[in-house]
């Protein structure tokens, strides 16, 4: 499977992921990422939390010292995690609490607008399919549909997961990965965002600000 640049061995079960799913590690994107100090774009949009099954506008989930938000799916292996992979969804409610227990609010976001449709995936990332795997997974923070990407594409988001990190101005802080632990060839796992939640919640410099993103590309709107 040395062609699928997967991080991680997989077994015969999930071998024809590689062909099925439209998978990179950093994946290609028409829209140019946000960078470091960028204000967050669209923070009076409008998005539906499928766990109320009511509205919320972005900067309202801010807390004292900022906002995370991820952008996420129900598939990925990156986000669900396979036999040989334990997949980042598992962090998401420690990492809730973390931020939290910090002042900075978080939002999870499912961009994967192709998704939603049946006949691709069987609808694998729908509104009543996000219901169902927050339910699931025990989600404890609010889960945001994106329609029609906007937000993705506004953000530059590349995969899924995409770590997004706000002050409590709303300027972006870090980006990228939750940690590294995709990385064979690490010598030591590095909580990138945990680092980077403690560092803002003390007022200090974060580093990294950013790191590459990894994970499956956002299977955005097209006409």
């Amino acid at each position: 499977m040395k062609n699928c640049n997967f991080p991680f061995k997989l077994k015969k079960p999930m071998k024809s992921i590689c062909f099925n799913l439209i998978f990179s590690l950093v994946s290609l994107s028409f829209f140019a990422q946000i960078k470091k100090g960028s204000s967050m774009p669209l923070s009076d949009l409008q998005l539906l939390d499928v766990k109320t099954n009511a509205k919320t506008i972005l900067k309202e989930n801010k807390l004292e010292k900022g906002l995370l938000i991820i952008f996420t799916c129900n598939t990925c292996p990156f986000v669900v995690g396979t036999p040989d992979f334990p997949g980042w969804e598992r962090q998401y409610n420690t990492l809730f609490d973390q931020a939290v227990k910090r002042n900075v609010g978080f939002v999870l976001v499912n961009s994967n607008e192709r998704n939603r449709q049946l006949g691709i995936s069987e609808g694998v990332d729908s509104e009543n399919q996000m219901r169902k795997h927050a339910e699931e997974k025990g989600y404890q923070m609010p889960y945001l549909l994106d329609e029609k990407s906007v937000l993705a594409n506004a953000f530059g988001a590349k995969t899924t997961p995409h770590v997004f990190l706000f002050n409590e101005e709303l300027k972006l802080v870090y980006s990228g990965s939750i940690d590294n632990i995709w990385d064979n060839k690490r010598k030591e796992e590095i909580p990138y965002l945990i680092n980077a939640i403690n560092a803002l919640s003390q007022g200090k410099k974060i580093k990294p600000s950013a790191t590459p993103p990894k994970g499956c590309s956002i299977k955005r709107y097209s006409n």
